[in-house]
């Protein structure tokens, strides 16, 4: 039997990907992919230092770009793959796609949306701790350059 290589962690490591090329941009290094049928059909990282915008994160970006490519608002039949737990703003947006799933690798346990008690649709399952090590050792690097920068 041939394993599945198309796995979350092969997802994960896609959205890796997209928070390296934020953490090169300056931006918090945040990177999210979003699949449908084993496809990836949006990637993005953070924007907001270059679009100088609040609500340009990595998940916003994806959302617009999944739902441009599939011609709709609704996320049904999705996953996303981020590298940080979503914020409150990024599971409301999540809600309202209504996206089937959702798998983060690290948590964000002071402004996640776990934390801040957001709920998400009732239908989107969500996976927590892929590839958490990955990315949560490349979100302490930037933060600490930023803090020996300063």
């Amino acid at each position: 039997m041939l394993e599945d290589v198309y796995d979350d962690a092969y997802f994960m490591r896609k959205a890796l990907a997209e928070a390296r090329l934020a953490y090169e941009r300056n931006e918090i290094p945040v990177g999210a992919v979003i699949v449908s049928n084993q496809q990836i059909i949006a990637r993005s990282h953070n924007l907001t230092e270059l679009l100088v915008d609040v609500t340009a994160h990595a998940e916003m970006q994806a959302i617009t770009a999944a739902s441009n490519f599939l011609g709709g608002k609704y996320l049904k039949n999705c996953t996303l793959y981020v590298t940080l737990e979503p914020c409150q703003m990024c599971a409301g947006a999540l809600y309202w796609s209504q996206i089937s799933r959702i798998v983060f690798a690290a948590p964000d346990e002071l402004r996640g949306y776990l934390k801040m008690g957001v709920k998400l649709h009732p239908k989107t399952e969500v996976t927590m701790g892929v590839l958490k090590d990955e990315a949560s050792a490349l979100l302490k690097r930037f933060f600490m350059e930023k803090r020996n920068l300063n």
